[in-house]
């Protein structure tokens, strides 16, 4: 490929990933661990979840520090692209992440000095990296747009480089709301696409990703492509999606327009799939309506079913996943599935993973609000 690549202006690449998971970290122990097919739920001990209905996570370590993390996770992922110091002084950070909590509990005047941006600053200083750019939080498309706004900024000639780091780790505050909301899967399984599933479960989930222009350094070893991205929002209910999944829809469209691909050219796609009946359905509906007569034919698993819903980092977790699916050939299961349900007719991956040489893949989210992200990840 030459370096104006599918997407109609510079090709991006990945030259470096690194994730924490509740599997631990790195992304080697993110794969054992979906392709294993063993969910990383377990009992929360970060915090007391004896007044809760659902008391389990997808926890990692329980003193992890989410600052620590990313900072930890960068300077790997930087290491890995192999840049020199010269070359991370002129990448630029983009952050997704929720709001910390410490912070959130404090008064408002203390908050101001606080800003939720200063994460993006703080990890540049501490790795070498040049200027913060802006910090998503909107909430579960807030890691997948990040990566999203980095891929166009190098596409189009602005940036030669951009490092994308998101977190979330499974806090009080979160688990709070989503369990007073009986969003909380009461049966300790996150069953995506599955009859009976009961909603969703969390997770913890941190990473980085280098994305750099094709070819713009020597000795680049590219793990992967990013070939396209779509952002659309439906703007239906503040926390129900479309039921026809309208936003999903146009921005799978718009990915595979980006990508120049059709749907039948997708091998795989890593669905949002949160496990709860409005949101699995309404995908469905948006896959259905941007696949046609592939949206059975096309593979497709939700791997929040073993790893949980990382909010705010889930897209930079699945990101991950879809490059380990690149590379070593196999599609990771849909976990937690009790049977077929008629509004999700879709091919999922079940009992074990799927062999396949997969070549463009699609990573899925969506969020509050009506909003939806579409990447499509290619094998480099």
């Amino acid at each position: 490929m030459n370096a104006e690549g599918r997407a109609g202006g510079r090709a991006v690449v990945v030259t470096g990933l690194a994730v924490t998971t509740g599997y631990g970290r790195g992304v080697e122990a993110l794969g054992a661990g979906v392709y294993s097919g063993t969910p990383a739920f377990t009992r929360v001990t970060r915090f007391d979840t004896s007044r809760y209905r659902v008391g389990v996570a997808a926890q990692g370590a329980a003193e992890l520090d989410l600052e620590t993390e990313l900072t930890e996770l960068t300077e790997r992922a930087c290491e890995q692209a192999g840049l020199s110091s010269t070359e991370r002084a002129s990448a630029l950070v983009i952050a997704a992440r929720h709001a910390d909590p410490v912070v959130s509990r404090l008064p408002r005047a203390q908050q101001e000095p606080h800003p939720i941006g200063d994460t993006a600053q703080r990890v540049a200083r501490a790795c070498g990296l040049g200027e913060a750019g802006r910090t998503y939080i909107n909430a579960c498309v807030a890691a997948s747009a990040a990566i999203a706004e980095g891929a166009a900024l190098i596409s189009s000639g602005r940036r030669e480089r951009v490092v994308v780091v998101a977190g979330h780790l499974v806090d009080a505050e979160s688990f709070t709301t989503f369990d007073a909301g009986r969003a909380l899967a009461a049966d300790g399984r996150l069953r995506s696409f599955s009859a009976g599933r009961k909603g969703l479960l969390l997770g913890d989930g941190a990473g980085a990703v280098v994305l750099e222009a094709a070819g713009c350094r020597a000795g680049m070893e590219p793990l992967a492509r990013v070939t396209g991205w779509g952002m659309a929002g439906d703007a239906h209910h503040v926390c129900q999606p479309h039921p026809q999944g309208l936003g999903m829809a146009r921005s799978i469209a718009l990915a595979l327009r980006k990508a120049r691909l059709r749907p039948r050219d997708l091998d795989y796609v890593n669905a949002h799939g949160t496990g709860t009946p409005y949101n699995d359905a309404a995908e469905t509906a948006g896959m259905h309506r941007a696949f046609g007569a592939y949206a059975e034919r096309i593979p497709v698993s939700s791997t929040k079913s073993m790893h949980g819903h990382a909010l705010q980092a889930a897209g930079v977790v699945e990101f991950a996943v879809c490059v380990l699916a690149l590379r070593s050939g196999l599609l990771p299961i849909n976990s937690g599935y009790l049977g077929p349900d008629p509004q999700c007719r879709l091919d999922l991956v079940l009992t074990r993973p799927r062999k396949r040489e997969a070549r463009h893949v699609l990573s899925l989210n969506s969020a509050f609000g009506g909003a939806n992200t579409a990447l499509v990840v290619s094998a480099a």
